[in-house]
């Protein structure tokens, strides 16, 4: 069963990226389609799910590798944001973070030091925080 799932997967373009971003698409649209008296979002739900399929079992690969760099394109701001707050939260317990009072440049100071004072790399600026 397994070699002929294989097999009829091969050639086709699969999941990617712009496929995931679909699926929760369409999730969230049915869900809003449970609180809402208006069919239109179980509808709106259904088409993004079977142009998602549509994608998965495309033969077409450049032209689905396109519409995902496109995608990527239109978000790479959005989720290099995304990835500075989690880095940011994820160094929350053994550093703070601060920005330079003259170019608002960050710089991370480790926690537990006292009042130190700070020299911005960039700019030289000093100033006093507590860590």
């Amino acid at each position: 069963m397994r070699e002929k799932f294989i097999r009829f997967m091969q050639g086709r373009y699969g999941g990617d990226q712009f496929g995931r971003f679909l699926s929760g698409a369409a999730v969230v649209l049915l869900i809003i389609s449970l609180f809402s008296r208006h069919d239109i979002w179980f509808w709106l739900a259904l088409v993004v799910l079977i142009y998602n399929y549509f994608r998965i079992f495309s033969k077409n690969i450049p032209k689905r590798y396109a519409e995902n760099q496109k995608y990527l394109a239109l978000t790479a701001s959005l989720r290099r944001k995304a990835y500075g707050k989690k880095s940011e939260f994820s160094q929350m317990r053994t550093h703070h973070i601060y920005r330079c009072p003259g170019c608002r440049q960050k710089i991370r100071v480790p926690r537990g030091r006292g009042r130190i004072e700070i020299r911005c790399p960039k700019c030289g600026t000093t100033f006093i925080k507590k860590s």
